[in-house]
């Protein structure tokens, strides 16, 4: 899900050092508190292949620092297991020989309090390492540690995605937290469209800060003249398209996704149950009667798509959407909400709501390399580019994000049948 853009390194001031151990230290804590409510059995559980075991996630972020900053920049760095660097390789092959995917979930050793181990014995020598960095390579430290921080974010997400599914195979409806915040009282207003001019316009990362390479190069992007709902699809108006036989109309569906549905049987979104003739969703809450005015979540590309077409119009690109978001406040309900449950618009606003957080929008643009990408060399590289194919772009982060790892060019990316990310939609229409 995303690597370093290439930028000139200058030599960093000690005070950054000690900001950037800050930081490590609280985004590493950060992960830690999320898996703090989870039952030890919780751990192991595997729920399907595209799910990591919770044990698993933390051990391979921490795996991450240990084979890209610990091993080759701190001298006399030992490892607490060397299997640990086949265990929790995810998939880079240029480093070692990663373990299936597939089988995480057959792993029960090392044990829950072995994974911690192994944290507190990586976080201990990434202390050591960023107080007293080799100054030679201290510019290069910086930015591997910047990537890991942001890999770790990601992984706070993925964690919170795969323990929500992993609780809702449970017929109990076991609930993560209850004291998540409660969702506002609001109803959405008839959805307004914003129109925007066509013309050449430039996409992509440009400038200072953290980027991964698949946001850049910057480049030049047409776009036709194109409107943008004000908000996105809500659960009340996605029910509307389930009872006028959505679901059962194969003119709405792409091939490939009327063959999924079908083969499959969805009729609903993810989550979704119906208790004594109305619909309930599992939540991270437990099982919660269906919030009407909130944005529908975990649904596939291909039932997006449907539904744009069932409401005549059609999915954004994501340079119409980038388009849209670049000079909009990136405030929006992140993982620091915590509600971890999509909600309704509660901001007055000018332009579009709801562009960041909440949920990610699918677009209708593959994931494929801008004009002019080139990865980082090394493992570092694998980071990214093998993945441009067979995926689709979304936008925006989720309520599952942490607010600091968003930005508006941000390219996000899931196979098109995938539902268990918090992802939504928003309708795009010609002018």
């Amino acid at each position: 899900m995303g690597n370093l853009a290439q930028q000139p390194k200058q030599q960093p001031a000690l005070a950054d050092m000690d900001h950037l151990l800050q930081r490590f230290q609280q985004v590493r804590a950060t992960s830690e508190a999320i898996c703090a409510p989870l039952q030890i059995e919780d751990y192991v559980i595997q729920s399907m292949p595209d799910v990591s075991p919770p044990k698993w996630h933390l051990a391979h972020i921490s795996w991450f620092f240990e084979a890209f900053l610990l091993k080759p920049y701190l001298p006399g760095y030992k490892p607490l297991n060397a299997a640990y660097d086949h265990l929790f390789n995810s998939y880079y092959e240029t480093h070692s020989t990663p373990f299936p995917r597939v089988q995480r979930g057959l792993i029960s050793r090392p044990g829950v309090e072995d994974v911690y181990r192994f944290r507190q014995h990586v976080d201990r020598a990434m202390g050591e390492l960023l107080t007293h960095p080799p100054q030679q390579h201290a510019a290069e430290i910086m930015h591997r540690v910047e990537l890991g921080l942001q890999h770790e974010q990601q992984h706070q997400e993925l964690l919170l995605m795969d323990i929500k599914h992993i609780l809702a195979q449970n017929p109990l409806h076991p609930v993560y937290r209850s004291d998540l915040k409660p969702a506002p009282a609001l109803h959405n207003d008839r959805v307004r469209w914003h129109s925007y001019a066509g013309g050449v316009r430039h996409i992509g990362h440009a400038g200072s800060g953290f980027a991964f390479d698949c946001e850049t190069p910057r480049h030049r992007q047409f776009v036709e003249d194109f409107q943008l709902a004000d908000r996105l699809v809500s659960n009340r108006e996605y029910l509307s398209f389930i009872a006028d036989g959505g679901y059962a109309r194969s003119e709405l569906w792409l091939s490939d996704g009327w063959a999924h549905i079908r083969q499959h049987g969805w009729n609903a979104p993810l989550y979704w149950h119906r208790e004594d003739g109305g619909w309930c969703e599992m939540t991270l809450a437990g099982l919660q009667p269906l919030d009407l005015e909130a944005p529908v979540c975990h649904i596939s590309f291909y039932e997006a798509d449907a539904y744009a077409r069932w409401a005549d119009a059609r999915l954004p690109t994501e340079a119409e959407w980038e388009v849209a978001a670049t000079d909009q406040p990136r405030r929006g309900n992140f993982l620091e909400s915590d509600h971890l449950q999509p909600v309704c618009a509660s901001v007055p606003h000018e332009g579009p709501a709801q562009l960041f957080g909440d949920v990610w929008e699918w677009t209708a643009s593959a994931y494929r390399p801008y004009p002019g990408f080139h990865p980082l060399e090394g493992s570092l590289g694998e980071y990214n580019g093998k993945f441009m194919s067979g995926q689709m772009v979304l936008r925006g982060g989720c309520c599952a994000t942490p607010e600091s790892h968003i930005r508006a060019t941000y390219r996000n990316f899931f196979q098109p049948a995938m539902r268990w990310q918090f992802a939504g939609l928003r309708l795009a229409r010609e002018l």
